[in-house]
């Protein structure tokens, strides 16, 4: 099969085509010919040698796929050859062929295409466990999300608009504040400070959750923009790692709970229970056409450098993905 591969750290330019064998099937895999792959942030970390698979992983990138099931292992009983699925990979995605634990597996729902689909597991999954679970939203609630132009942000901002929550969200671009304005309240925080823009629009309320990806510097003004009983939700320090001066009397008082995870930490199990929550809770509605992927830009495997550089400038609005045809 072909598949992509890293000849060393650095950037697109390092991303190559190899030849090498399909994948073996464990016992409850199912094997899957990948028809569409979603890009992601990790894989640009891994492309830079900042964020290197576990060991005893395949080194070969790709965190989500879409495709159809070619065979299945002797326990699966859910799946079966000629099946169109997605699926949350644990690498491996940017293949021809890439198995994949049957607990991270999806049907995928009517009328998405693989691309769409593609572009599904790594943000549902990281939103709902985050979000969801462990922040507890709810459809009454107002939330924040920072970063709201990325694959993450707008699968966060389209499926809280879908249930009903007051949203905003935090971009750096007037034509992405345009383009998020019939879902949430964005706000472009090259032109505006965030905080101050949020507490007059909700009276100095603040919101009930935040799902965050900066870290370090947003770290206060976070904490300040919580209601009572409020929830921050960290999933990445692009901004840095260390909040400096935090004012631990603000987070009592606020009885705020202050959170965290990555997807890549959790086990199998975990994995397949937030899969079950999706299909219970977010499958339905992606079934009716509402809260789709937002897809910016989709490129052929033979142009997966040209997709990461999409990625790494910083312009994209939604998921980037790549197809294997």
């Amino acid at each position: 099969m072909k598949y992509i591969s890293i000849s060393h750290p650095g950037g697109p330019e390092v991303l190559q085509i190899g030849e090498g064998d399909i994948p073996s099937l464990g016992d409850n895999d199912v094997l899957i010919q990948v028809k569409a792959a979603g890009v992601n942030r990790p894989d640009i970390l891994q492309r830079q040698g900042v964020y290197p698979m576990p060991e005893g992983v395949t080194p070969i990138p790709g965190l989500e796929v879409a495709g159809v099931v070619v065979a299945v292992g002797s326990q699966v009983t859910d799946f079966h050859p000629g099946d169109k699925v997605c699926a949350l990979t644990n690498g491996g995605g940017y293949a021809e062929y890439c198995a994949v634990p049957a607990g991270q597996t999806l049907p995928i729902p009517p009328g998405l295409s693989f691309s769409e689909a593609a572009a599904i597991p790594e943000t549902f999954f990281t939103v709902w466990a985050n979000l969801f679970q462990m922040g507890r939203a709810q459809p009454h609630e107002s939330v924040l999300i920072h970063g709201g132009a990325s694959g993450i942000g707008t699968t966060a901002i389209l499926l809280c608009h879908e249930l009903g929550m007051k949203v905003y969200t935090t971009v750096g671009q007037e034509e992405k504040v345009a383009a998020l304005r019939p879902y949430a309240t964005a706000i472009n925080y090259k032109t505006d400070d965030f905080a101050e823009k949020i507490n007059q629009l909700t009276d100095g309320k603040g919101v009930d959750v935040i799902l965050d990806i900066v870290g370090g510097p947003y770290f206060n003004r976070n904490l300040e923009l919580l209601k009572r009983d409020g929830r921050l939700v960290i999933i990445g320090f692009m901004g840095g790692r260390i909040a400096h001066d935090v004012d631990i009397q603000t987070l009592m008082l606020k009885r705020a709970t202050v959170t965290g995870s990555t997807m890549r930490g959790r086990s199998a199990e975990e994995k397949r229970q937030i899969a079950q929550a999706l299909q219970r809770h977010v499958w339905p509605l992606l079934s009716q056409g509402k809260c789709k992927p937002l897809i910016y830009a989709s490129y052929p495997m033979a142009e997966i450098a040209q997709a990461h550089a999409c990625l790494d400038s910083g312009n994209h609005l939604g998921k980037v993905v790549i197809t294997m045809e």
